[in-house]
């Protein structure tokens, strides 16, 4: 097959977990031949669920890759996890696809991983088209899933199909556009008459939507005036501008485990979906000018591709998942990656079905494929003809919302633990590895707890290495309220040269600084000039501990006002202990206080939640800055400490039901109360 960016579709499959995407892609894989035979999620022999832990837990946790030929054009289908952890692997495909394939149940409503996907559709100006699945299942209901549809986009949602019912089973279907019937057999799809039943409902919809289809085009709008019809081909034009202006979303029925509606679903995102070669430019930045610019989808034009995604393979090595956006990359020729300022040499090139991956020798404009063992590329970064440099705007992967302390389960595997967890992050962007300098744990943050438990279980599988997540602590600070003087007095005589060392040294909040303030009051020398470093010295150290519960002392100011000296015995280490002694003796009786960080909160969620997230901030001490609406959303601001939301995000998202999200940062330190001190004794 000839191959250019008018033959390419790249679809990204999309939806609610468990809505059956990865059994549509199995059931398009098949018939287009590109396998003998569906396999079954819970048998773990799907195309796209090839990871260990997909098997193991029969659901997608990782984006997928898989190409067909169908009618002279290949279809790259991006099977998506719908689960709520994974939203950095469908933010990867939303780069890479030209249009968005969501699958729903017909239950009746529209699911939160669907309306998640739609609403980024319509934001971000991505054609969608939607898959009404499960009309197998008993009770399944599409019209009352299309009109909940309708309800929420209103003028948007544009049905192109009638299942034909028996019972409560689709037993067929009736395209809207060209008034043809057809029924489910054993040998196929059959043309059949128009049921009666249906003549009214068909006549109906048929004029809603050419009126759709007029909309879309001025041409089209003045023949629907002059002839109060348009012909099938007119029809589908419109509405295909329309589903490209995203004001149109298609909307098809059918059952993806048993294989019906699907090869007209096939057909009908040929008619539908935009070709590669018609995706709105890419924004990127012309090095050589620092202009920002659109690429756009041509062949004849340098090389400009980026990478979404990346995957570690045990024998193939690191992978790079790549979308040529403009030029051809072929193998045997090196490229230039703006991203980390190096050439790569491009020594193999494929396309992958699943984990499958059957080599190529190019990848033109508008085409998606795999690059194998470059060294110095990840996900985001552009591979560009060193001669017209251009570089893609970053893909915006969300934020970690949860984070838990990792430690080793087997004492002396830290640089296989650590280096397999850093070696997953480049996989999964949603995932990240840091270091707390205030607590010394190294801390793993994601998008939730499913997902970090997957990263447990492929740092086992994949790398053998064991590790133990566990909640973080919190980075308490210790200060003081009130004020006191203590004496320091360090003598040791042990035969020979003796240490000692007097300091008297008056402590009170208020460090300059905030953190810590050391002030020389003596006078006359009580304490000699060559030791006064000294005293500040064993200050500094003894403030790393504080009195209450071990935690740093900050906004400490200590005065030095008094000591004693001898001139024999008076070294630099008798000064440093006695200067300790002093802030152990005199801290306790100064009133030391808990401080704990308290968090700034912008919690963004849909306004029927509102109650529930004030009721359930009030419990975490939380307090209320204000709240406005943005884009129909309403958004809290608030602050609370920082040890009541460490695992917020699985409560939101239980609170939500997945729609609500929150950004969290640091703000300050405050006194804690005395029931926060006690939790810390425990």
């Amino acid at each position: 097959m000839s191959l250019t960016a008018k033959n390419i579709r790249n679809i990204a499959v999309v939806g609610h977990s468990g809505e059956g995407k990865t059994t549509l892609c199995e059931a398009m894989l098949f018939n287009a031949n590109a396998i003998e035979r569906m396999g079954k999620i819970e048998n773990g022999t799907t195309v796209c669920d090839f990871d260990d832990q997909e098997i193991a837990r029969h659901s997608s946790v990782s984006l997928a890759c898989a190409y067909i030929n169908w009618k002279d054009t290949k279809l790259n289908l991006l099977d998506v996890p719908g689960f709520y952890d994974f939203e950095a692997e469908f933010n990867s495909a939303m780069r890479a696809c030209g249009a968005a394939l969501v699958v729903m149940g017909a239950n009746g409503t529209v699911t939160v991983g669907a309306e998640k996907a739609l609403d980024f559709c319509f934001r971000n100006k991505k054609p969608v088209f939607v898959f009404i699945n499960g009309m197998d299942k008993e009770n399944a209901n599409y019209h009352g899933t299309v009109q909940a549809l309708q309800e929420k986009y209103k003028g948007k949602i544009a049905p192109i199909q009638i299942p034909i019912m028996e019972g409560e089973k689709m037993t067929g279907y009736i395209n809207v556009i060209t008034g043809t019937a057809y029924k489910f057999s054993d040998k196929g799809v059959q043309e059949i008459p128009v049921p009666a039943a249906y003549e009214g409902e068909l006549a109906e919809m048929q004029s809603v939507l050419q009126e759709s289809a007029a909309e879309n085009d001025e041409a089209l709008l003045d023949k629907y005036f002059e002839e109060n019809t348009l012909s099938a081909d007119d029809t589908v034009l419109g509405l295909r501008k329309g589903m490209q202006s995203i004001s149109v979303v298609p909307v098809l029925a059918g059952s993806a485990l048993l294989n019906k509606g699907v090869i007209n679903l096939m057909n009908e995102l040929l008619n539908y979906v935009p070709e590669a070669a018609e995706r709105a430019g890419l924004p990127a930045t012309d090095l050589r000018t620092q202009e920002h610019i659109l690429v756009e989808c041509a062949e004849d034009a340098p090389l400009a591709a980026q990478v979404f995604k990346t995957a570690v393979d045990a024998f193939v090595g690191k992978m790079n998942y790549i979308r040529v956006n403009r030029g051809v990359l072929r193998t045997g020729t090196d490229v230039y990656n703006p991203n980390t300022d190096t050439t790569e040499r491009i020594n193999s090139l494929y396309v992958a079905r699943g984990k499958k991956l059957d080599p190529v020798t190019s990848l033109s404009a508008g085409d998606i494929g795999v690059v194998a063992k470059l060294s110095n590329t990840g996900t985001g970064d552009t591979l560009c003809d060193a001669a017209a440099p251009v570089q893609f705007d970053p893909i915006l992967f969300p934020e970690p919302t949860l984070s838990l302390a990792v430690s080793v389960a087997v004492r002396g595997t830290e640089d296989k633990v650590f280096g397999g967890l850093n070696r997953l992050a480049e996989e999964d962007k949603g995932f990240i590895v840091r270091k707390n300098h205030e607590t010394g744990e190294t801390l793993v943050c994601g998008q939730g707890e499913v997902q970090l438990e997957i990263i447990k279980r492929k740092l086992k599988s994949k790398f053998g290495a064991d590790a133990e997540f566990s909640t973080p602590t919190v980075a308490y600070r210790e200060s003081i309220t009130g004020r006191a003087e203590a004496e320091g007095k360090h003598k040791k005589q042990s035969g020979g040269a003796g240490q000692f060392g007097v300091v008297n040294i008056r402590f009170e909040p208020g460090a300059a600084d905030g953190i810590f303030e050391f002030v020389d009051a003596t006078v006359g020398g009580s304490v000699p000039k060559q030791f006064i470093p000294a005293v500040e010295k064993g200050l500094r150290e003894a403030i790393q501990r504080g009195v209450l519960a071990g935690f740093p002392m900050v906004n400490l100011k200590a005065t030095l006002f008094d000591g004693k000296s001898h001139p024999v015995d008076s070294k630099e280490i008798a000064f440093v202990s006695a200067a300790r002694l002093s802030y152990e003796d005199g801290i306790p009786r100064a009133r030391p206080v808990i401080l704990e960080p308290i968090s700034s909160l912008r919690i963004t969620v849909p306004e029927q939640y509102v109650g529930d997230i004030m009721g359930d901030l009030n419990k975490r001490r939380g307090r209320i800055i204000g709240m406005d609406t943005v884009d129909g959303l309403q958004v809290i601001t608030a602050e609370a400490p920082e040890g009541e939301i460490l695992t917020y995000a699985t409560s939101l998202r239980s609170m939500t039901q997945g729609r609500g999200r929150f950004h969290a940062e640091f703000a300050r330190y405050e006194q804690a109360p005395d029931s926060v001190l006690q939790s810390l004794k425990k």
